[in-house]
């Protein structure tokens, strides 16, 4: 890590503006009107406080969060502006030439949005901020930036409408309503080679990068009212499993160099954030070759261990199954798919999972029974007995996830994973799949994991209530005896309770109720 007085030279060329360090983010520089990255890995605070420590700018950072003012310093005898942000222990310090004018498009005022909360609990919900709407509209990085600090997941912008962004899972307000011709104003000009696409079929889907709002999946299409834009704010950087709270068995499928992963739930519901995440793992932690089609490229993976090739359909690529075929001679390690959307793509999946690749997937289903049901009726009848055959032995694992409202304001993921063993195998060749709950129910053995038993740990952790467990649920009755651990106590492991003691014989019957089917009964109670 650079010490500060390397960054500041930074500013002797004219064509740099501005350093930017802030806590969660990697360092950058205004670069002619464009924000650069200097570094790959986020500042950690500790860093953030060895870059400022005995410099004047401590004597800036807010006494509560706020943006704080545009001030002179002086740092190693040469004379600067700084301005101090803060937001809880988040800090974002902004440092321009001290006879520079204010710099374009990212001024050093409290207008600009407060720092993105990216590694800082959101906010309880009923204490949670509002954002106060924004007249007009603004421009689109103002507002996108705007919708990001409130930790929000989509914006939609519609005409006629207010833009509307989805926080823990509901929308509201961003702005006033916008006009007809303010909402042309505000995606028109970012569809570029993409209006092709919007005249042909009425939509276009890509990726776009502002300076302040960060990594976007854009979706702009027609409708009855004119143009409409969803906004997917993706994660800054790749996210880490202790960053999405995913249970740790999901990291067995890390040991895995061959067969097919794929990730399911429905729209909205954190698939894509999860297979980056496990894209990230690999790249951290092994010397491999990792390929990745997407539609379009959300997060972007910086070089690290692995050699780590994006593709993305339209641009680089003419489909997934296209993508796919060429892929197998590239001598890739681990293959990422986007989604699993027609029988080309599944089936070039299951050829590369057979072939001794590492395949992991997306899939948009409700649950792991329905996403193999799903793979499985894409091909026709004849086709399907030896379908079952070859995922029999490709499929490795079936992560299911939901997202359930916090007590934070956040969304935690209940995870459901079904395991590739025998009994699971055997299951899909014999086409009895309804039969799958039941091998749920005493899988724990073979390591899978229902969705109550995770509903249940984010219970016990304090992380949601038992109404949000519940309402998530397929089967609530599995929720019976989780409770939240006291504050400030870690969760204690399940114990069973302790087997009564017999008394009598005749006690021993009427336990029993007078057969031993009883012992067989399912019990409601």
């Amino acid at each position: 890590m650079a010490d500060l007085r390397d960054l500041l030279r930074y500013l002797e060329r004219d064509d740099v503006a501005m350093v930017v360090l802030q806590t969660g983010s990697a360092i950058s520089v205004e670069h002619n009107g464009q924000l650069r990255r200097l570094t790959r890995e986020p500042l950690a605070a500790e860093q953030m406080a060895g870059l400022i420590e005995g410099t004047p700018i401590v004597q800036l950072v807010p006494a509560r969060d706020g943006n704080g003012e545009l001030t002179p310093v002086e740092l190693f005898g040469v004379g600067y502006r700084a301005e101090v942000a803060r937001r809880g222990e988040l800090l974002r310090v902004k440092i321009a030439r001290g006879n520079a004018a204010a710099p374009g498009g990212l001024e050093l005022d409290t207008s600009e949005a407060p720092i993105e909360r990216q590694a800082q609990p959101p906010p309880q919900p009923q204490a949670a901020s509002r954002a106060r709407p924004i007249v007009g509209g603004g421009d689109l990085d103002e507002l996108l930036s705007a919708a990001r600090v409130e930790r929000a997941s989509d914006v939609h912008i519609t005409s006629e409408r207010p833009a509307q962004m989805r926080v823990s899972g509901y929308l509201r307000p961003l702005t006033d309503a916008l006009s007809h011709s303010a909402v042309e104003r505000l995606l028109l000009p970012l569809l570029g080679r993409n209006e092709a696409q919007l005249d042909e079929l009425g939509y276009a889907d890509f990726s776009l990068d502002l300076p302040r709002a960060g990594r976007l999946r854009v979706n702009v299409n027609r409708h009855r009212m004119g143009l409409k834009g969803c906004f997917r704010l993706v994660s800054p950087h790749p996210p880490t499993f202790e960053e999405l709270g995913l249970p740790e068995d999901l990291m067995r499928i890390t040991n895995q160099h061959q067969g097919l992963v794929v990730i399911a739930g429905p729209n909205g519901s954190g698939k894509t954030t999860t297979l980056g995440a496990l894209v990230d793992w690999f790249n951290t932690n092994k010397a491999i070759h990792i390929i990745t089609v997407e539609d379009p490229v959300e997060i972007v993976h910086p070089v690290k261990r692995a050699v780590i090739s994006q593709r993305e359909v339209g641009s680089h690529t003419k489909s997934f199954a296209s993508a796919l075929k060429g892929s197998l001679r590239e001598d890739p390690d681990v293959i990422a798919i986007g989604e699993l959307r027609d029988r080309d793509t599944v089936e070039m999946a299951l050829s590369a999972a057979e072939t001794g690749h590492l395949v992991i997937a997306t899939m948009s289903t409700p649950s792991g029974a329905k996403t193999i049901d799903r793979l499985i009726e894409l091909f026709p009848p004849d086709d399907q007995a030896q379908v079952r055959a070859t995922m029999a032995g490709a499929l490795k694992f079936v992560v299911s996830q939901r997202l359930v409202p916090a007590l934070d304001g956040s969304m935690a993921a209940a995870v459901e994973m079904i395991t590739g063993n025998i009994p699971l195998w055997k299951l899909i060749r014999d086409n009895k799949l309804y039969q799958l709950p039941s091998l749920l129910q005493r899988g724990r053995a073979y390591g899978m994991l229902r969705v109550e038993d995770s509903l249940a740990d984010l219970v016990r952790k304090g992380r949601i209530t038992m109404e949000a467990a519940m309402a998530s649920a397929d089967d609530p009755r599995g929720l019976e005896g989780a409770s939240r651990s006291p504050a400030g106590q870690e969760a204690q492991p399940d114990v069973p309770p302790a087997r009564p003691a017999m008394q009598s014989d005749t006690d021993l019957r009427e336990r029993l109720g007078g057969g031993l089917k009883n012992l067989f009964r399912r019990k409601d109670d």
